[in-house]
């Protein structure tokens, strides 16, 4: 057992990038893809199944942004969730994932090579359009966090508003991220949103976040009860120190310094 978490350890050490930059660059998850089986950023789906339940109901028909090498897409799918669409840019991702959704016996389980800020779907198609941890790449090089770069704002706005499009009038965005309330939310209220806002947290050490985006929900004032959430302290777990999640926060701290 100690030999086989030791193994582990030195795998995610071996594909992690020595600078947060290469998050960007297709061509570093081409080669991760190649090599790494399986990874889950933020957790894995039993940390945060209780809200995706709340909000994801079997029937709904759901995109999965940047799917990469996860496993939510075959959760959702145990959990009724049958009509799933993935996509991610990386090809190398996209063939991996296809062969293991059809070698599992998800036959609905749709894995297209696509670009993010380029969706190639219809308007209004897609009950749920969920990411996780993908639009976080997008903020690598974005300085200060309280004032990002302009070429930051337009790459996440150019995702934010191609999410809106294809969401039916009444569908959810559920993003699943390390930046805070504080920093997300001038982005996600831009006025040209129809929805509501809401988030929850879940993590030991870190928190992550949970957001829950309604469509054509958005009221007046854009506050609501609950949301309003204390600084949570950091106490990090021996494994948590060990993930790539600590890596990857580490690295983007040291780029904004």
């Amino acid at each position: 057992m100690v030999e086989s978490e030791g193994s582990n350890q030195a795998e995610k050490r071996d594909v992690a990038p020595s600078s947060a930059l290469e998050y960007l660059d297709p061509s570093y998850w081409d080669e991760r893809f190649s090599r790494e089986e399986h990874y889950e950023w933020f957790k894995d789906y039993s940390h945060f199944r209780h809200l995706m339940q709340q909000n994801v109901k079997p029937g709904s028909s759901v995109l999965e942004l940047g799917c990469g090498n996860s496993q939510l897409c075959e959760n959702l799918y145990d959990d009724g969730v049958t009509d799933v669409t993935c996509i991610d840019l990386s090809a190398v991702a996209v063939e991996r994932m296809q062969k293991r959704v059809q070698s599992k016996g998800y036959k609905e389980i749709k894995v297209l090579e696509a670009d993010m800020l380029d969706l190639p779907f219809g308007d209004e198609c897609f009950d749920v359009v969920i990411e996780k941890g993908t639009m976080d790449v997008l903020f690598v090089d974005s300085g200060d966090p309280w004032n990002p770069r302009p070429a930051t704002v337009a790459r996440v706005m150019l995702m934010l508003q191609g999410v809106h499009r294809v969401l039916k009038p009444d569908g959810i965005f559920i993003s699943i991220a390390f930046g805070q309330p504080h920093f997300r939310r001038p982005l996600f209220d831009s006025p040209e949103f129809t929805w509501s806002v809401e988030w929850n947290t879940f993590g030991d050490g870190f928190h992550y976040f949970f957001y829950i985006l309604k469509k054509g929900q958005r009221s007046i004032d854009g506050e609501k009860p609950g949301n309003k959430l204390p600084v949570p302290s950091i106490n990090l777990l021996h494994e948590e120190l060990e993930s790539e999640d600590y890596l990857f926060r580490n690295l983007i701290d040291e780029m904004d310094c």
